[in-house]
């Protein structure tokens, strides 16, 4: 561990289970720069709600908006990142109605952005953490999380909804190894720019997919 610590740039954490790396992440709340950034990126991401990338349509797509949620939560942290989500998913569902709007669905955007922070904010960028990130959103949050939510959601509508929605479960389990390259591909491309404007603390290095990472990924889609 402290041969660890020793390798880490300055400003990065081993892991988010520390008191530096809460209050670090709470400080960002008064950077009015860091604010600056994560109003633009919530712009953003209401703007590309509604956009996908067509996998098998209609149901294999791939929301654009993920990149820019995985990116915003590295750069500022869990503290804003929960907020901004809060604030896009109010914002989403004001100017781009799908249906009737539900408060609890808050906690699904919420949870994912948390998660994507514990994993990338501060931390060495490497394609375990990014996997792992994308695997735990959309395994806890579109699965585990949702799932209740979707269920009190139909009660109060007063219709029945099937707790295992194996269509919906398979649908996320058979994306999450195409976003997980693609995430890759894009923090690839998107993190030598963070650095230069010193919004990240990594010197930018090139995340290779391997023969390794394919294995890795098929490995959690089995477990999921």
């Amino acid at each position: 561990m402290a041969a660890e610590k020793k390798a880490l740039a300055p400003g990065l954490y081993a892991s988010p289970f520390s008191k530096a790396y809460w209050r670090d992440a709470a400080r960002e709340l008064g950077k009015v720069r860091m604010l600056a950034v994560a109003a633009i990126l919530i712009a953003v991401r209401v703007a590309l709600k509604s956009v996908a990338i067509p996998i098998a349509p209609p149901t294999l797509m791939i929301n654009l908006g993920f990149f820019v949620n995985a990116l915003g939560a590295m750069i500022f942290g869990p503290v804003v990142a929960i907020i901004a989500a809060a604030i896009s998913d109010t914002l989403g569902c004001i100017l781009f109605p799908t249906g009737v709007y539900f408060f609890p669905f808050i906690f699904t955007e919420i949870a994912g952005s948390l998660i994507f922070a514990l994993f990338l904010y501060r931390a060495p960028l490497t394609n375990l953490r990014v996997t792992l990130s994308r695997f735990c959103v959309s395994f806890f949050v579109t699965i585990v999380i949702q799932t209740p939510i979707m269920l009190y959601y139909q009660m109060v509508l007063g219709k029945s909804y099937a707790i295992f929605d194996l269509p919906r479960i398979c649908k996320n389990l058979v994306l999450f190894p195409i976003e997980s390259l693609l995430l890759i591909l894009f923090l690839n491309v998107i993190t030598p720019l963070t650095y230069r404007m010193k919004l990240t603390y990594e010197p930018p290095k090139k995340l290779k997919i391997t023969g390794r990472l394919v294995a890795f990924l098929l490995a959690l889609l089995i477990v999921g």
